[in-house]
C-alpha cells in the first residue's frame, strides 16, 4: 500500500502520518454506513486502509488527501481537527 501524499504550503510533499488513521476514524463516511468516531471496518490493526488502492474503496476517501491544516503536528491534532469538522458539518 503507498501512503496517500499532497503537496504542503512549502511544496513538499507532504504523506499520511505512520499510525495515525485519524482520517479512517473521526468523521463519518455515509457510503460505508459508518458513524463519526469509530474506526472503519476495513483499518487493519496497523492502521492502514485494507481498501487502498483497490475500487472498493470509496470515492470520498480516495479524495482525502493530507494537508498541514487537517493533519496538524500529531494524531491528536488530526483527531481533533476532524472531529471537530465532522461536528460542524453534521445535520440538524
Amino acid at each position: 500500500m503507498t501512503p496517500s501524499r499532497n503537496l504542503g504550503s512549502d511544496g513538499t510533499v507532504r504523506e499520511c502520518r505512520p499510525g495515525c488513521a485519524a482520517c479512517c476514524i473521526a468523521p463519518s463516511i455515509s457510503s460505508l454506513a459508518k458513524p463519526a468516531g469509530v474506526p472503519c471496518r476495513h483499518l487493519t490493526a496497523e492502521l492502514r486502509c485494507a481498501l487502498f488502492g483497490l475500487p472498493e474503496r470509496p470515492a470520498c476517501c480516495g479524495g482525502l488527501q493530507p494537508s498541514e491544516e487537517m493533519c496538524g503536528e500529531s494524531r491528536e491534532q488530526a483527531l481533533a481537527y476532524l472531529d471537530a469538522l465532522e461536528r460542524a458539518t453534521a445535520p440538524g
